[in-house]
């Protein structure tokens, strides 16, 4: 490690929570229904979408309402996908001619851009058309960026409200996500991301003759456009199979930062949000700071395990860190901070191949999914997720004192526990339990590229990431079988609606109850004690969850490459 190395992390830190505020701000504004400066250009046309599909902003919905809108829009939109998939060959804007997509990739592709996951099992500039890629996967990103947002928003109503029936409306929620937030921004970046060389084009791609005198096919596409909400929406599915190693996709070190601040920063500022919503900015400061804390420990941790580099390279005389499946344009530092960055985000995007990153390395990727993604995390889907943390946090801190556990306010009680821990543990039942069959699954053990305990990481990776709805992935299994896509694919759902649906629940019941007046026995929840309370909850649940399959996989490995040993 370097004070360089350590200076760009602390750059990358400040510049987000410089966002954050601001961002916040404006958000707040939006949700809340008050004008901004694009309301006079976005208003009339919120209004004709709100009137095609029934109904208005000052319509609200009880929360199974709120949920079933949710997944019957989330069904329609898996649907379409899929379809034009199946489609693709007899559709336009296909000047590659790409076939249809095989039924069991479909339904993975589609449950991935769905879910918000974006795990890919197929080469984009060689299985996906220019339409597919604009009218299918483009507008996933947006749609289930905008959803997550959407079910934050929800759930911080619960706790801002008091005796309401209502947390809001979807069809609000969702097109304000999207007009307001998402799109805008995304106009911006596309713009920028074209000055820096980015293609954005329509058509075909390029043969080119090579020094050697070879032939290449250069394939180009929409490119800038899906990069600035495949980051910015936490969606992480790259246009080229390089994902954002490919200098069409990452092309420089500004690039790079950007697309990092993209990934974190609507996160970020829903922090500011909650605060400005619940009418105290310290509570969102606290969350923030929570998050902060997690994401520099597993910052520190990565750096260092790829700065330190492998000890078998070095008994070959070979000093150095660990450069195998890095950008020489990143380097250790950039690549360290972008895999936590991507793996702490659902966000799934990738500019080195984690396969490659030595077992402590690899192993923060995994901790950071398997602990929800709640270090910021995707656009509202980390900080739902965060919130069930908070609650378990506070219920901990009742029994502790012998107290009815509060929390803004709002008596928390065995609903919201019950429901809190069932978002919390549907993860872990995804993860391990498709993991575990998949090591003894002959067909499924074939995919893996290494044996031993890297070859077991392989697979929890992908079954982590999928139902973490990340989509990142040890780049060593091939997932393209029948197996790994239909199972994947599940796995996806269930990360996605066995969360949200019980977030929503809590988002009702908080909302229907009474604001209790704090007291001298009150639990301060905006404070340091609240801060490491927290931290040591997430840590400690996920570490009792998770701690006996990392032990198998990145330890074991870690071990036997300071022994020498290879599998």
């Amino acid at each position: 490690m370097t004070l360089n190395g350590w200076i760009q992390i602390l750059v990358f830190c400040g510049i987000l929570v410089l966002l954050a505020k601001p961002l916040g701000f404006y958000m707040h504004r939006v949700f809340n229904g008050d004008r901004t400066p694009l309301s006079p250009i976005l208003g009339p046309l919120e209004r004709g979408l709100y009137r095609i599909c029934g109904t208005s902003e000052r319509e609200e919905q009880h929360w199974t309402t709120y949920a079933v809108a949710l997944l019957l829009f989330n069904l329609a939109g898996f649907l379409v996908l899929y379809i034009l998939q199946r489609l693709q060959g007899s559709l336009p804007y296909n000047p590659a001619g790409m076939s249809a997509v095989d039924p069991a990739l479909a339904f993975n592709t589609a449950a991935s851009f769905m879910t918000n996951t974006n795990w890919q099992n197929y080469g984009g500039e060689s299985t996906m058309s220019y339409l597919v890629q604009m009218a299918g996967l483009t507008v996933q990103n947006f749609v289930s960026a905008a959803t997550g947002i959407a079910i934050a928003i929800a759930l911080i109503r619960g706790f801002a409200r008091a005796s309401g029936r209502s947390i809001g409306n979807f069809w609000v929620d969702m097109t304000r996500a999207t007009l307001y937030v998402l799109l805008p921004l995304c106009i911006v970046l596309t713009l920028f991301y074209v000055w820096l060389g980015m293609p954005q084009t329509l058509g075909p791609y390029v043969d080119a003759t090579t020094l050697e005198g070879a032939k290449q096919t250069i394939a180009l596409g929409p490119v800038a456009s899906q990069v600035a909400i495949k980051m910015l929406g936490t969606n992480g599915g790259g246009f080229f199979n390089a994902n954002a190693a490919h200098p069409f996709e990452n092309p420089d070190a500004f690039s790079n930062l950007i697309q990092m601040l993209s990934i974190f920063v609507v996160g970020a500022a829903l922090t500011n949000v909650f605060g400005r919503m619940v009418g105290n900015q310290r509570q969102g400061w606290a969350i923030l700071a929570s998050m902060g804390v997690l994401f520099i420990a597993g910052v520190a941790v990565c750096y260092w395990a790829e700065a330190a580099g492998n000890p078998l390279v070095h008994a070959l005389g070979i000093d150095g860190g660990n450069m195998e499946g890095k950008e020489t344009r990143f380097g250790i530092v950039l690549s360290a901070l972008f895999a936590v960055i991507t793996t702490a985000a659902s966000c799934g995007a990738v500019n080195a191949m984690h396969d490659s990153f030595t077992a402590l390395g690899g192993m923060i990727p995994l901790i950071n999914m398997q602990l929800g993604e709640v270090v910021v995390g995707g656009v509202g889907a980390g900080f739902y997720g965060m919130l069930m943390f908070i609650l378990i946090a506070v219920f901990v801190a009742g029994l502790m004192v012998g107290r009815t556990p509060e929390y803004l306010g709002k008596k928390i009680e065995a609903k919201e526990v019950k429901m809190a821990m069932l978002a919390i543990l549907c993860l872990p039942l995804a993860m391990l339990i498709f993991t575990a069959i998949a090591v003894v699954l002959p067909s499924a053990v074939a995919s893996i590229a290494n044996g031993g305990p890297h070859g077991f990481s392989e697979i929890l990776y992908a079954y982590t990431s999928a139902a973490a709805n990340n989509g990142s992935a040890f780049g060593g299994l091939s997932g393209n079988t029948p197996w790994y896509n239909i199972t994947l694919g599940i796995g996806m759902l269930m990360g996605r609606f066995l969360v949200i649906i019980p977030a929503l629940a809590i988002a009702g019941a908080l909302a229907a109850k009474k604001t209790v007046p704090a007291s001298a026995g009150t639990f301060p929840t905006d404070g340091p004690l609240f801060v490491g309370l927290l931290v040591g909850v997430i840590v400690i649940v996920g570490g009792l969850t998770f701690f006996p399959a990392l032990a198998v996989g990145p330890v074991v490995e870690h071990l036997a490459m300071i022994h020498g040993q290879t599998f």
